[in-house]
């Protein structure tokens, strides 16, 4: 059998199915990413228009497997142990994302970054540090000029509301009976309904500044998501059936390439099915992810890769596009060439990801879990 990957000798198996389609998500996302230049900042133009939903998925996916994970552990489990487990976890990844930011921070110059040539290198190496702790940073010491709480790493404001969610699951929603999580998830799907109809720009995007408005969005984009996974994984009993990876991956794929709904005619149309996604279809792609068993090892190898993978690829990818946006615009690249250039970087981070998985990351967990976790 092939084993995903992880540091602790007493993890629970793994829903290797869920791993893959995380992996599938993360891989759209970069897609999304390396297209998003040729959108103009125009949403309804972005090619892969609904990747930024895959957050939303990370969430709910979080949620479901931390209670899979951790809910039936806390009598033998400290509130240490529990979060000593998840900086061990993801903060190896963090650190690497961070470095790998401001090695390849100045190759971002371009008008579309307009802080980055003003910028020192003592200004660096502070913010740095600071990434390092995935504290975030306000907009008043932004030194890219996109106001990031991470301005090295940008998709890293995803990690620091899980970190979020993890001390609310230890502290609160681990306690909460099934009626009352219940009764918080529709209160959450109502925030995350009014978000995205009300949205001036016809979607959920945002979350990733210290500013009041993005930090609204952040939360309400966490809650109903991580929430609702847990929910999902207390209610629906899982029954093994044959393997469901190619329905579910094909569904996620839909749902996160699809176009823009109604233009811009009736932006808050699009905003409902951003809501309506989150909140009908991925309980229902999380769910056959569950239930399907592999029974190949072929299909076994390949949902443990893209799951191994997955991670890796989300937290280290945000540099290189930004460096690759700036080639784009100082360069003047026709779509033509950027696509194929953008696909050759996807696949780039793949390979580079497994390496550091295998070469970094997975090493650096099992020392940290052997001189931290109790034996």
């Amino acid at each position: 059998m092939v084993k995903s990957s992880s540091a602790f000798v007493d993890s629970k198996r793994h829903f290797k199915i869920l791993d893959a389609l995380r992996g599938v998500a993360a891989i759209v996302v970069v897609l999304f990413h390396v297209l998003e230049f040729y959108s103009g900042g125009d949403h309804v133009k972005q090619i892969i228009n609904h990747g930024y939903l895959a957050v939303d998925f990370f969430f709910m996916l979080s949620g479901y497997v931390m209670a899979h994970a951790y809910d039936d552990r806390w009598s033998t489990m400290t509130y240490k142990d529990f979060f000593k487990r998840r900086v061990i976890r993801l903060h190896p990844m963090i650190i690497m994302g961070m470095t790998i930011g401001a090695l390849l921070f100045y190759f971002g110059e371009s008008n579309m970054f307009p802080k980055i040539a003003d910028t020192s290198t003592w200004q660096l190496i502070l913010i740095t540090l600071i990434g390092y702790t995935l504290i975030p940073v306000p907009p008043s010491m932004d030194i890219r000029g996109w106001n990031e709480m991470h301005p090295l790493n940008g998709p890293a404001w995803s990690l620091f509301f899980e970190y979020i969610a993890n001390i609310l699951h230890a502290f609160i929603l681990r306690k909460l009976s099934k009626i009352l999580l219940g009764v918080f998830v529709v209160l959450a799907g109502i925030a995350l309904i009014h978000l995205a109809v009300s949205s001036p720009q016809g979607d959920i995007i945002g979350g990733w500044s210290l500013e009041p408005e993005q930090l609204q969005i952040g939360i309400t984009r966490l809650l109903f998501p991580y929430m609702a996974g847990m929910l999902l994984r207390r209610t629906i009993k899982i029954v093994r059936t044959r393997s469901t990876f190619f329905i579910s991956s094909l569904l996620l794929i839909l749902m996160l390439c699809i176009p823009r709904i109604d233009g811009y005619d009736n932006l808050w149309v699009n905003g409902l099915y951003d809501a309506l996604t989150v909140i009908l279809i991925f309980p229902i792609i999380i769910y056959l992810g569950a239930i399907g068993e592999i029974k190949d090892k072929i299909s076994e190898r390949v949902c443990t890769f893209l799951g191994d993978i997955s991670y890796p690829i989300y937290i280290i990818h945000y540099p290189f596009i930004y460096a690759f946006y700036a080639w784009l615009i100082t360069e003047e690249i026709p779509i033509e060439i950027g696509f194929w250039t953008g696909l050759g970087l996807v696949i780039f981070m793949i390979i580079l990801s497994y390496a550091i998985l295998k070469l970094y990351d997975e090493p650096v967990r099992r020392w940290l879990s052997k001189r931290f976790m109790k034996k």
